[in-house]
């Protein structure tokens, strides 16, 4: 008797290299080549899967973003165990003192946003290590980093004080409300509070000529030209998706094309059974849904522990031979139920796309999201880390 494949029933998350490395491609076309792109792989790598990304990442970009230490260094021992060359990686989050000498250790960037980098400072010095930093200026986001009264009160002096083992490497900030608008008056306010705390910052603490400037995240490297600076992290458009609606007609307005952006991931299931539902037949918890007809509907392993978001039941189609399915009844914890009288012939097994293209049909991240009320970027962190991540050449 035949051993079954492990998870030969379950979803899969197909990732596309052509689409990564053109959206990388088009990127640098739009903030030209003067400019570094740099790729942003937190929160799974937007939940496409960060060990199965970063190849691809570390071969198409010019700086690495992670938000925990685990990260920074699981890129470092990825380089070593493939020989591949450093890319200068920072870690964005935060950080405790042990981390910090650990990344210093690594060489890997590290952000210092408040005074608590002071505690890291006796640490280098007992290890005789430079940890290379990044300082994040909060110019209006009010989260991370030091505020301009902050600057001007000496909180970021430790930077000076600690010179003989913390070397600035950068200066950062982060707009608020780039994506969300198609008239960027806040984002100009962040830019002039910017330009006056990096000021600030400079005349308290010794900072080098190369010291690199950072600013702009996927809309703002898009649409607004004066806050590329020196390198763009560049976070959900290098996965092929656009921040906002809003942000694709501002850049249409400021580039005078809208660039190809192309998702990378794709998400598909096989079916675990394909059968013949009597009419009056309920499907699903609840019995919130009943069949009309003779209903031919396909029960596909895969549900909200996944990532599926329970909230598009009674909304969400999936694609089968090209066809839009739909999913009837309850998003359940490991299944979804959908009707594919008109999409196939026969009982037998079928593949359906929950995301992403099936021939002329296209199922996208966006239109989920609506189904499930929330933002695309939610949707994909949400997908289940447990779910296979494969990486395809189209």
């Amino acid at each position: 008797m035949a051993v079954p494949v492990p998870g030969a029933l379950s979803s899969r998350i197909e990732l596309s290299a052509e689409a990564y490395r053109g959206n990388v491609a088009a990127f640098r076309a739009v903030v030209g080549a003067t400019r570094r792109v740099g790729a942003v792989l937190k929160g799974n790598a937007y939940g496409h899967g960060f060990s199965e990304l970063l190849p691809l990442a570390h071969g198409s970009a010019d700086v690495l973003y992670v938000v925990t230490p685990a990260e920074g260094l699981a890129v470092r021992a990825w380089e070593a165990a493939h020989g591949a060359p450093r890319r200068e990686v920072l870690v964005i989050g935060a950080l405790s003192s042990d981390e910090v000498v650990a990344l210093a250790e690594a060489q890997v960037d590290v952000v210092v946003a408040d005074r608590s980098i002071e505690g890291a400072v006796a640490a280098l010095r007992a290890r005789g290590l430079v940890a290379r930093c990044h300082v994040h200026l909060d110019t209006g986001l009010g989260r991370e980093g030091f505020t301009e009264r902050q600057l001007d009160a000496g909180e970021a002096d430790v930077l000076a004080r600690a010179r003989d083992v913390l070397q600035v490497a950068g200066v950062l900030s982060h707009f608020a409300n780039t994506e969300d608008v198609t008239e960027q008056s806040y984002a100009a306010t962040q830019l002039s509070a910017f330009e006056r705390s990096a000021a600030r910052l400079g005349e308290r603490v010794p900072l080098p000529e190369s010291v690199s400037r950072h600013f702009a995240a996927s809309a703002a490297a898009l649409v607004l030209p004066e806050s590329r600076y020196d390198v763009v992290r560049v976070g959900i458009g290098l996965y092929g998706l656009w921040p906002s609606t809003e942000t694709r007609l501002s850049a249409r307005v400021v580039l005078g094309a809208v660039p190809t952006l192309s998702p990378v991931l794709s998400w598909r299931c096989p079916s675990q059974v394909v059968k013949w539902l009597p009419a009056g037949s309920y499907v699903g918890y609840g019995c919130t849904w009943r069949c009309g007809a003779d209903t031919r509907v396909a029960v596909l392993p895969v549900g909200y522990w996944d990532g599926y978001p329970r909230i598009a039941s009674g909304k969400a189609h999936v694609l089968v031979n090209g066809k839009r399915c739909a999913v009837l009844g309850r998003v359940m914890m490991n299944h979804l139920i959908v009707d594919v009288t008109h999409a196939v012939s026969s009982e037998a097994p079928l593949s359906a796309t929950l995301l992403g293209r099936d021939g002329d049909e296209v199922l996208s991240v966006e239109t989920l999201a609506g189904w499930a009320q929330t933002i695309h970027y939610e949707v994909l962190t949400r997908l289940g880390a447990h779910v296979p991540r494969v990486v395809v050449e189209r």
